[in-house]
């Protein structure tokens, strides 16, 4: 096996042909380029002796040998087809019917929330829940509260969208008549809020206008640095004038399902984000019908 892949020329490859057929046939891809991953961009040829830290062991070792057969020019056709039919079973595996409860009460649907939050996943992506969560109640919120009156919730940036990159200071963003940011949130999963946390929230927004900033958790507060984290938002108030309100996650939730007249509305827009939105995952999909199955 001697053939040394370009990296420069396999992005670009990826990303104009590959990359855009995934997404059109709905196949599980990378966000831009699967090349860009540290364990594929190592400057050495794909031989025997690859040093990239492809894990599990037994994927690097079926990777190698899958190219040292494709260069070899042995049973190409058969190899293409398997891929393929593993990609269609992947895309598949994804098409699940979610259930939508009615008639729930409000501290059964955060309950439900959290329970959904906290399982035990072996696939990644269990920290984008807690922001569709809160995106799906801005969504109601901004045509019911007169505060977002003439407001624009913006879509939900994907969740591998750098903050620089895409020019956002939130996880959630609301903007004016004018697209000036009024509003943003920023959900930390399984991190207490800290006053360096606050800090970094400043550092995010301190270029930008903006009414509010909320900083929520999945696990609250730290209680111990209660005093400074009040100094930092006293201090960014005064310098800047952006309010920036800090809480658990659980507490807002309750808090802005009260606000909302009908919360079916909610469970139809939480459920919705979660068949649409590429960061969630089979898993997550079928953890949220195991929880409403054992209600």
């Amino acid at each position: 096996m001697y053939v040394v892949f370009v990296q420069i020329g396999g992005v670009v490859f990826d990303k104009k042909n590959i990359t855009p057929f995934f997404k059109k046939v709905k196949f599980p891809l990378m966000a831009e380029s699967g090349w860009l991953t540290r364990s594929l961009e190592q400057k050495m040829p794909y031989d025997f002796d690859y040093k990239g830290a492809i894990r599990p062991d037994s994927l690097k070792d079926a990777f190698l040998n899958t190219i040292d057969i494709i260069e070899r020019n042995d049973h190409l056709g058969e190899i293409l087809n398997y891929f393929f039919q593993g990609l269609i079973i992947q895309r598949n595996k994804q098409r699940i019917v979610l259930a939508k409860p009615l008639n729930l009460g409000i501290l059964k649907i955060v309950d439900l929330l959290i329970s959904h939050f906290n399982l035990n996943y072996l696939a990644s992506g269990e920290s984008r829940l807690p922001v569709l969560a809160l995106y799906a109640s801005y969504q109601c919120l901004i045509n019911e509260i007169h505060r977002y009156d003439g407001k624009r919730l913006l879509k939900i940036e994907s969740h591998t969208s750098a903050d620089l990159r895409s020019g956002r200071i939130g996880d959630i963003d609301i903007v004016d008549k004018n697209n000036k940011v009024f509003e943003s949130v920023e959900v930390k999963h399984g991190i207490k809020i800290t006053s360096q946390l606050v800090r970094d929230a400043f550092d995010k927004f301190k270029m930008t206008q903006l009414s509010r900033y909320y900083l929520f958790s999945t696990v609250g507060i730290n209680k111990n640095d209660l005093i400074q984290i009040d100094i930092e938002i006293d201090r960014i108030k005064n310098l800047h004038g952006c309010e920036v309100i800090v809480n658990g996650l659980e507490d807002t939730l309750k808090y802005y399902l009260r606000l909302i007249g009908d919360t079916s509305i909610f469970i139809e827009n939480y459920v919705e984000l979660l068949a649409i939105d590429k960061s969630i995952k089979y898993e997550h999909k079928a953890g949220w019908n195991n929880i409403i199955a054992g209600m």
